[in-house]
């Protein structure tokens, strides 16, 4: 019964490194712990009475519940894994208190401690396999708190990225260029340029989902309000006479449609058009569809 518990907390801490390695290292549609927790939390902001309070601060809120549960399902894991060989596979520092305590009680607290590579020393393993289990523990806890490090870095960039692009499309929308002034060279390197940008966004959308879950601000910042325009770039470019701009406007209208493909794959879930899901994905993130 004992190694029964033991292997409970095993499985435990497996599924919460599964989840972890899936989402900072190889993203699925599929998603797993951490998106269920970003998903809930960000259709709980999108209510009326919600949205306008806490939508700008999703993002960064679901990341700190993440690696607040990632941490806590570790800790409480290799408790489990502890719990059932307390006190007898243990030895307790001369003086201590901690055996007069409850078993659970004092695994929890030789797990914290493990994890955060404290090294009090008060409570120790005494048999050889929880001899190689305990310092296991803490090159995980170690691993997690790098790799909680590792996914602020990574995600911040991927928000500029996005950003950058949607105010790129802010500009060129207030500079309003017709199919004539792009008919030309620097139209041609304008829509490739952009192409360029969105696939770097869509990639971005599948390395890092939860990027999906922030709020982007003004709507001159917002890619989910200004992607239309981008649309609405490629038609011109499409309609251009110079063999050069249409092929740049059908890589910039291919490049938005595996975009709007990879955005309804994971996240919006309509069924429609390219057109379809962008002005979904501006009503998802409280934005009124612009192109034209």
């Amino acid at each position: 019964m004992k190694w029964l518990v033991s292997l409970a907390g095993a499985g435990l801490v497996m599924v919460t490194l599964r989840d972890l390695f899936h989402t900072l290292w190889h993203p699925t549609r599929r998603g797993g712990l951490s998106r269920l927790v970003m998903t809930g939390l960000w259709r709980l902001a999108r209510r009326p009475r919600v949205r306008g309070r806490v939508v700008g601060l999703v993002g960064p809120l679901a990341m700190v519940t993440v690696v607040g549960m990632w941490a806590g399902t570790v800790i409480l894991g290799w408790a489990i894994v502890y719990w059932p060989h307390m006190p007898e596979s243990f030895t307790f520092a001369p003086g201590s208190e901690a055996a007069r305590e409850p078993a659970f009680l004092d695994a929890l607290y030789l797990s914290l401690v493990t994890v955060a590579t404290l090294g009090l020393g008060d409570i120790a393993p005494g048999e050889g396999w929880l001899r190689l289990v305990s310092p296991l523990e803490a090159l995980v806890g170690f691993a997690l708190l790098t790799a909680m490090v590792s996914w602020v870095l990574e995600i911040y960039p991927a928000l500029s990225r996005r950003r950058a692009l949607a105010v790129r499309l802010a500009l060129l929308r207030g500079a309003d260029p017709t199919t004539g002034q792009i008919d030309c060279t620097t139209g041609a390197l304008l829509l490739e340029g952009l192409a360029t940008e969105v696939v770097r966004v869509r990639i971005d959308f599948t390395q890092y989902a939860e990027a999906y879950y922030f709020h982007d601000g003004e709507d001159h910042a917002s890619l989910a309000a200004m992607v239309g325009h981008a649309a609405a770039l490629a038609q011109r470019g499409q309609a251009a006479r110079r063999p050069d701009v249409r092929l740049a406007g059908d890589l910039l209208a291919g490049a938005l449609d595996d975009l709007a493909a990879v955005l309804d794959q994971r996240f919006l879930h309509t069924g429609g058009t390219p057109a379809e899901v962008f002005a979904a994905y501006a009503v998802d993130h409280g934005r009124s569809p612009t192109g034209h």
